[in-house]
C-alpha cells in the first residue's frame, strides 16, 4: 500500500533554482509548501546510478537522512533518439563546466552530435523525469513520467531552463522555453510524474 503524506511543508533534494520553482508550482495547489537542500545547505550528493530512479533515490534518502524530514528529488533528463538516446541520465554533465552548468554548451553539442550522426529529421527526443518521496526510515514512493516531442534548432524562447530552449513537445508549435510556466507545468514530463505522485498526498 502506498505510503501516504501528511505534512504542508516538503523538502525538495535540489540546488536547482529552476526545477524547485516548478515543483514548488505544482504543489502549491495541494497547501504544500517548500523548501530545497539548496536553501538548507546540505551537500550534494554523488549521483552513481545509471537510471533516472537511481539517481532520484540517491538524492531523497541522502536529504531525508540529513534532516529527518520526508524529501523529494526528482531525476530528469533528455533522450534524443539520433544520439542513441543520450545524453539520458547524463544530461547535466554534459552542461558541467568549472564555473557551473552552461546548457547552451549541452544543446550545442547536442546538435553537433546529431549533424555528425546524419540523424534523420524529425530528431525526435523525449524528456523524462522520475519523483521520488523519501522517508526518514527508509521508505519511498517512485513516479515516472514523461513527454514525447523533438529537438530543434536554432534554440528558442527564454522562459525555462535546461535543455527548454530546443525541445518542442509533440502536438505544439512552441519549445518549452517559449511557453509560460503555467502552459509547461500542464504538459511536462515533471507534471506527468507529478501526477502519479498526487496519490500520496493526505488530502481531502
Amino acid at each position: 500500500m502506498m505510503r501516504k503524506f501528511t505534512g504542508d511543508r516538503l523538502l525538495v533534494a535540489t540546488h536547482n533554482k529552476g526545477k524547485l520553482e516548478e515543483i514548488a508550482a505544482l504543489l502549491e495547489p495541494y497547501g504544500i509548501t517548500c523548501v530545497s537542500a539548496g536553501e538548507l545547505g546540505l551537500p550534494e550528493p554523488e549521483e552513481t546510478e545509471t537510471t533516472f530512479a537511481g539517481n532520484a533515490r540517491i538524492k531523497a534518502h541522502a536529504a531525508a537522512k540529513a534532516t529527518g524530514l520526508p524529501a523529494l528529488a526528482d531525476d530528469s533528463g533528455i533522450e534524443v533518439d539520433g544520439l542513441g538516446g543520450a545524453p539520458g541520465v547524463h544530461t547535466a554533465d554534459w552542461a558541467a563546466t568549472p564555473t557551473g552548468r552552461d546548457f547552451v554548451q549541452a544543446m550545442t553539442r547536442t546538435w553537433e552530435d546529431l549533424e555528425k550522426a546524419h540523424a534523420p529529421c524529425p530528431r525526435t527526443a523525449r524528456f523524462r523525469a522520475t519523483m521520488v518521496l523519501a522517508w526518514p526510515d527508509g521508505h519511498d514512493e517512485v513516479f515516472e513520467g514523461k513527454v514525447e516531442g523533438q529537438v530543434v534548432w536554432p534554440m528558442r524562447g527564454r522562459q525555462g531552463h535546461g535543455y527548454d530552449p530546443m525541445f518542442q513537445p509533440a502536438g505544439h508549435a512552441a519549445t518549452f522555453a517559449e511557453m509560460s510556466a503555467e502552459e509547461k507545468n500542464r504538459i511536462s514530463h515533471r507534471a506527468d510524474a507529478f501526477g502519479k505522485l498526487v496519490a500520496c498526498f493526505d488530502r481531502p
